[in-house]
Formats: C-alpha cells, structure tokens, sequence
C-alpha cells in the first residue's frame, strides 16, 4: 500500500484545483469568539500528510491526517486504525486510510506507542473527511499517543504550519509542469 504522500502526487494536483472552496460568510459577527484550541506550536506536519499535537509535557500526543489530505483522497470508506502495543519507530506504518480513489498508509509522524484509538472512524469513516484535523470528541483524529525522549526530540524535525502549506504549495505546482 502506497503512503498517503505518494498516492497524493497523483491525485491530489487535478483534485485540489477544481475542489470546491468555502464561501465566506455573508456577515461579520460583532462578537469576538472563543477558541478552546491549543496553540499552533503544539501541532506539526509530515510530509507524508500526518500531523501531531502533542502535550506540554511532552508525554502524549494525538495524531491525524491533514486537512490537505483528507480532500486529496476523496470520500473516505474504511479507516484501519492502529492496535495499542509496543512503540512504533518514526515512518512505521501504524495504520491504513482507504477512499473511493484510493488506499494510503498512515506513518507515525515520530517514534510512540499508541494509547487509544478514534472508534467513532470505525463507523463513520467520513469524519475524517468533515473534520481531519479536529482532535475533540467526534473529529477525525486517528489515535491518542504515548512519546518518549526520542519522539518528543523528533517532533522538533516536523514542519510548522508556515511551512507546511508552503509545501503543500509545491505540490500542488509540481503536477502542473
């Protein structure tokens, strides 16, 4: 099974451009809203397509596919999700995504031990779709992690936000030449 990075080379630059992208709002709310979120620098990105939030201890973590990733696939039809167990090294597969385009594997982002798993994606796999990057109950987060030294030291190689859609940029021209 190819990772979600090179089944996206293929899909994602002709996908991406002729996707549908949400309108604005039609009015400006004169409320300030509230945002429970962690702060960005918690959150990093491969690039196979998977992100990580990880705790400010540096101990546990939640890992997902992107944004990016979920509208390149398509509408998702089967999550495999990983099994709790021993650690995973850094590229490992840990578990599977498949979509009416395709099929990827999802890696660990870094080293870690899976601690618990989205079952809600077992019965709706489309969560992924909806919500990706949504780490709360009910989003599309794949699994609750466990890390040690060496994958709270790798999480520091993973790319920021900045520098991932600058990436994804890439990708998306690289198809156009």
């Amino acid at each position: 099974m190819a990772s979600i990075a090179r089944t996206l080379r293929v899909a994602a630059p002709a996908a991406m451009r002729m996707a549908p992208r949400p309108a604005a709002p039609a009015f400006a709310s004169p409320f300030r809203s509230f945002s429970t979120t962690r702060l960005a620098l918690a959150r990093k990105y491969t690039k196979d397509h998977e992100w990580i939030d990880i705790s400010a201890d540096r101990k546990t973590g939640v890992v997902g596919i992107s944004e990016y990733a979920a509208e390149a696939l398509g509408d998702v039809v089967y999550v495999e999700l990983p099994e709790s167990g021993d650690f995973i090294e850094k590229g490992d597969t840990m578990g599977a995504v498949e979509s009416v385009k395709s099929a990827s594997d999802i890696n660990a982002p870094i080293r870690l031990r899976i601690a618990s798993v989205n079952r809600l994606l077992e019965e709706k796999p489309a969560t992924i779709n909806q919500v990706p990057e949504d780490d709360s109950h009910g989003g599309g987060w794949i699994a609750k992690v466990e890390l040690d030294d060496k994958g709270a030291e790798q999480f520091d190689g993973l790319m920021d936000l900045e520098a991932y859609k600058e990436y994804t940029a890439g990708e998306d021209t690289a198809g156009e030449h």
